[in-house]
């Protein structure tokens, strides 16, 4: 992709980009595309630079031993990695996995360019930081989430965060909740049982939102 459309495209996502040479920046860059799946990164690996996404997602998740995994967060077009920021600002490597959630173009600016935007602009300093305070507000909401509330709870209360039909499968929706993909299946049979869902293959509608809410919540 030439820079200058490159340039137009990452502004659009990332303003406080704008008091930057994006051009000249980018012009040895390329767009990395990346297919659903994709290991992005891994625990103990290297940080090799800081992320801007373009479309697309990638899911942020820390593996257990047993292999399970809980969702720390996502990061769509237009935000970045805190994670990724921690590493190269600590100089440390990864402590969580990051995988494609939905195809992915991304733009990925080298480590060395990273700490000479951070020292030498303000803006972008500024937004890196900004970063830190949304998610940190997420984490700990997650946080609280796993301490206080029970799993049913958890589940409705991510149900009724997504579209209906939601198209997932139950180890999907296992893994953002850090649980087993039976007991979810058996959380969901019941809250068809109950009415408040329809499931299907890969498949659930939401029937009864106002029943999903009130439970969420007790």
């Amino acid at each position: 992709m030439p820079s200058l459309a490159l340039s137009a495209r990452l502004l659009a996502l990332y303003p406080a980009l704008a008091t930057l040479d994006l051009a000249a920046l980018l012009a040895n860059t390329a767009v990395m595309q990346l297919p659903v799946g994709t290991l992005v990164f891994d625990e103990h690996q290297p940080c090799l630079g800081f992320p801007l996404i373009l479309s697309g997602s990638i899911r942020v998740s820390k593996v257990a031993a047993s292999g399970r995994e809980l969702q720390l967060y996502r990061v769509l077009a237009g935000e970045s990695c805190i994670l990724t920021s921690s590493c190269l600002l600590g100089h440390t490597p990864y402590q969580a996995r990051g995988s494609v959630a939905e195809n992915l173009e991304m733009v990925l600016l080298p480590a060395s360019i990273f700490h000479q935007l951070l020292a030498q602009q303000p803006a972008f300093r500024s937004y890196v930081f900004s970063l830190f305070a949304d998610r940190l507000t997420d984490l700990m909401t997650l946080v609280s989430a796993v301490a206080f509330q029970k799993l049913d709870q958890r589940l409705a209360a991510l149900l009724i965060s997504k579209a209906s039909p939601l198209h997932s499968t139950h180890q999907a929706l296992a893994d953002e909740l850090g649980s087993a993909r039976e007991m979810v299946s058996r959380l969901l049979k019941n809250f068809a049982e109950q009415g408040w869902v329809k499931l299907g293959r890969e498949h659930i509608d939401l029937i009864d939102l106002a029943a999903l809410q009130r439970y969420a919540t007790l």
